[in-house]
């Protein structure tokens, strides 16, 4: 029995090793380290003539933030005569529809009649699409001047399917950001910038992407995620998806843990019915590196939270006669203590960052777990509901 949960705990501690410290170390080695064709010195290569773009911007009851989101859309450094500006309200309840209406420059509403999600809203925004790039983004961002060319440009590489945003994790105007999701985003661009190096990315964010046309039409049923689901569709098709470090979308850290924890759940029980329903991407022999990637970054951390269980009942089990698996639990079940302060911490106060960041790791485990249980389950994923950010500070200049 002893040998036994000495094994579970070394299985449980290398997949969690190799998932967070073992995978990117791979990838570090495999890095032949070529330049992105994105652009030079922070400046992107015009393609010959800049293509028509078509900007996708599902909404749901935005009206305190739709207004500066569109400002800033409209303000982007391309062509006006070569884009398209489409909000697609989510069968909005407030002012969002009328603002939008409104606010003129040739940006057009689409409305949904029945809330169906995003999802849902982006394959209704097909049919009205004109661009041969599909940019899609979020309310609750700014995207900066430039991103959208350095996407763009991204694109004029043939064997580029899908160019995905830098996400940079900001404060609000206010100060109660969550140093812990800022820590957590910066790690994972820097995993992406290293994957797109050795082959291409396998998933893009959701705050700002470009997607070819011909890609984007897929059929993607409501109950996934297309941000996913369309790096997934690209290698199927062929081509790669890659991470652009130039393309910079400004994200508002979430201050309240419970808000971050519930879009977790949502967020990750959505990407494993998506790898699911596309799981023959996982085949080694058919997809070669990518799907090892895909095993490593998605599988892999979403195994974590199960991993901690399991050596949580192996150190249960050696702890009476082993004072490191004794103190090993103790560690455990203060951690669990900094979460719980984490999540009853008043909104309006900022949390000491140690314990901002600690909670924010075991709260983020805890909603995979949550999630597991909900893509398993015979219920549909939650419906989507735009993550209120607050206001995002203005971009440094350059």
């Amino acid at each position: 029995m002893t040998l036994l949960a000495v094994v579970l705990l070394a299985v449980a501690v290398a997949v969690c090793v190799y998932a967070y410290v073992g995978y990117p170390l791979f990838l570090k080695v495999l890095t032949p380290y070529r330049p992105l064709r994105s652009g030079k010195g922070g400046r992107p290569e015009s393609p010959r003539t800049w293509p028509r773009i078509s900007i996708v911007l599902p909404a749901h009851n935005e009206a305190e933030s739709i207004h500066a989101t569109l400002e800033r859309i409209v303000a982007i450094d391309y062509p006006r005569d070569r884009r398209q500006i489409l909000v697609v309200s989510d069968a909005s309840t407030d002012a969002t529809d009328h603002i939008v209406l409104g606010f003129g420059q040739g940006v057009e509403l689409l409305r949904q009649p029945v809330r169906s999600g995003k999802t849902a809203a982006e394959n209704a925004a097909r049919a009205h699409l004109t661009g041969d790039i599909i940019i899609n983004t979020d309310a609750s961002v700014r995207i900066d001047a430039a991103a959208v060319k350095h996407l763009v440009a991204a694109l004029d590489d043939p064997s580029v399917g899908v160019a995905s945003g830098r996400d940079m994790s900001v404060s609000n105007l206010d100060t109660r950001a969550n140093p812990g999701e800022q820590a957590y985003v910066g790690y994972d661009m820097w995993v992406r910038d290293l994957e797109t190096r050795v082959y291409g990315i396998v998933g893009a964010s959701g705050c700002l992407y470009a997607i070819r046309r011909d890609l984007h039409l897929y059929e993607m049923p409501e109950g996934l995620s297309r941000d996913f689901g369309s790096a997934l569709v690209a290698r199927r098709q062929g081509y790669r998806a890659v991470s652009v470090p130039e393309a910079i979308c400004y994200v508002p850290r979430i201050s309240s843990l419970k808000r971050e924890y519930r879009r977790k759940v949502r967020t990750i029980a959505r990407g494993l019915r998506t790898l699911w329903y596309m799981r023959a991407l996982l085949n080694p022999r058919r997809y070669g590196v990518f799907a090892w990637m895909l095993w490593s970054h998605k599988i892999a951390r979403w195994l974590v939270p199960w991993m901690a269980v399991l050596a949580g009942v192996a150190l249960a089990v050696l702890a009476p006669g082993n004072a490191w698996a004794g103190l090993a639990i103790a560690g455990g079940a203060a951690a669990l203590l900094v979460a719980a302060i984490g999540w009853l911490w008043p909104e309006g106060r900022p949390l000491p960052r140690p314990v901002s960041m600690l909670a924010y790791g075991v709260s983020g485990n805890i909603a995979a777990l949550r999630a597991w249980l909900t893509a398993m389950g015979r219920q549909h994923t939650a419906l989507w509901e735009p993550t209120r950010r607050g206001p995002v500070a203005a971009p440094p200049h350059p």
